[in-house]
């Protein structure tokens, strides 16, 4: 394969990548507008490299015009979730979707790698639109909490440096280290309600106070200037005060200003 050939071998999956992450990436938005917990901290992606396919072509024995169905993870999807059991909801999500077809499932969380690592891998089959039509290809979407996360990327590192070929000491240490992120997983999941309530309450205060700051700005607008500066003195009293109802219940107040602020003067 040339290089003009393997730009266009990688051509189908850039764009299953890029589509995927949008996906996601808007599914995430879809629970936050709803002002639900999200299960999607945060989405990345990408291609494996050329150089990382043939070496893992040549491992699993796999031609070279077998390369679509024989390497799952050309297309690499990497969801972080803050919880364990985000990760199983959020697999439940993509098992039921109708723009892809989950053909393989990997549980490393329940059954991890002897070198420590765990995440849960699902590859599914994602049509992309091309210029010669509809061609499906293999993506592999990982889901992992950040603990997860931040020793994976350690040891991928490390790997890379002893080119997989590491000291005994350093892999003693990673499987520690590895037991250590599993343990504060646990813990996390032990506390779970009482972190996401106390998020939620940071959220539905910040987003209460957004909706109270863009009233006042709006009242300007409507050149309710004297409106508007009583009600900015007012939340500069509540905030300092940190008096969440009261807040409630000036963007009541607010709304029914901006009520009277658009209706038609009648002659």
């Amino acid at each position: 394969m040339d290089t003009r050939d393997w730009g266009r071998f990688l051509l189908p999956y850039e764009q299953a990548v890029e589509e995927l992450k949008v996906k996601f990436k808007t599914l995430r938005t879809e629970f936050k507008s709803r002002e639900e917990y999200t299960p999607i901290e945060f989405v990345t992606g990408r291609i494996k490299r050329i150089s990382s396919i043939l070496e893992k072509a040549k491992r699993l024995n796999v031609p070279m015009d077998q390369l679509e169905t024989g390497i799952e993870d050309i297309a690499g999807i990497r969801i972080m979730c803050q919880f364990v059991q985000d990760i199983e909801r959020l697999s439940e999500l993509i098992r039921t979707r109708k723009d892809m077809r989950v053909v393989n499932e990997k549980d490393y969380i329940t059954n991890n790698k002897a070198s420590g690592y765990r995440s849960y891998h699902i590859i599914v089959e994602y049509p992309v639109q091309t210029s010669l039509g509809l061609k499906p290809v293999l993506a592999e979407i990982q889901m992992r909490t950040l603990a997860m996360n931040f020793w994976a990327t350690i040891e991928h590192s490390l790997s890379y440096k002893f080119k997989e070929h590491l000291p005994t000491d350093i892999k003693a240490r990673l499987q520690k280290a590895a037991e250590a992120a599993y343990q504060l997983d646990q813990e996390m999941s032990s506390i779970r309600n009482e972190i996401i309530a106390a998020q939620k309450h940071f959220e539905d205060t910040s987003n209460l106070v957004s909706r109270v700051l863009n009233g006042i700005q709006d009242l300007y607008y409507y050149h309710r200037i004297r409106e508007a500066a009583q009600f900015q003195l007012k939340f500069n009293e509540l905030w300092e005060s940190e008096d969440v109802w009261s807040l409630k219940e000036l963007l009541v107040e607010i709304q029914e200003a901006l009520l009277r602020a658009k209706r038609p003067i009648i002659p």
